[in-house]
């Protein structure tokens, strides 16, 4: 039974270290681009768009659901808890890795609206970016990355202007499905 925690803890370790150095690649592809004075040939969309999966596949994936327990998915598919039940049962802890990565994803949030105000996007990246940068302001206790997302939603709604009404309309839509109770109000 030890020799079998032993492998699991060996690959999870491999993971996070594989993701890791996948937050690293992307942020070193981003700072490139956003450094002063880069040729148009820097600019290359698809690192663009795999930057911004990753992103989107480790927030929604990985840190939503250790910071906000509502995004957990209970593994053993036992009853479906409240979302106050599943706050109420949550840890504080953080592993050192996801504490790490948090900051670098937070990082990748800031540099994207950096990136948005040098070069102009396509439709679909930028729906993609509007998404991304709206689903933080309803997941709790991750400030830090709620306020990189107001920055990279205002970007995009100050250069993008047929994205306006689709940004206004996810965030009203969101806004409906937030509790009412005085209790549970967020911050955003």
């Amino acid at each position: 039974n030890n020799d079998t925690e032993d492998e699991e803890r060996l690959w999870r370790d491999l993971i996070m270290e594989r993701v890791t150095k996948s937050a690293d690649a992307c942020l070193t592809a981003i700072n490139i681009m956003t450094s002063p004075n880069m040729p148009k040939a820097v600019y290359i969309e698809d690192i663009i768009e795999r930057v911004i999966q990753y992103t989107k596949f480790h927030l929604q994936n990985t840190l939503y659901p250790q910071y906000d327990p509502v995004y957990r998915v209970d593994p053993h598919g036992v009853g479906v808890l409240s979302s106050k039940a599943k706050r109420a049962k949550c840890s504080t802890h953080k592993q050192r890795v996801i504490v790490m990565l948090y900051n670098k994803v937070c990082d990748i949030v800031s540099s994207l609206s950096e990136l948005l105000e040098i070069q102009l996007l396509t439709d679909t990246t930028i729906l993609q970016v509007s998404s991304m940068g709206i689903t933080p302001f309803f997941v709790e206790n991750v400030s830090e990355l709620q306020l990189c997302a107001i920055k990279l939603v205002t970007a995009v709604f100050s250069r993008y202007e047929k994205h306006r009404q689709l940004i206004l309309e996810e965030i009203f839509t969101s806004l409906a499905r937030l509790p009412t109770s005085k209790r549970s109000l967020r911050n955003f």
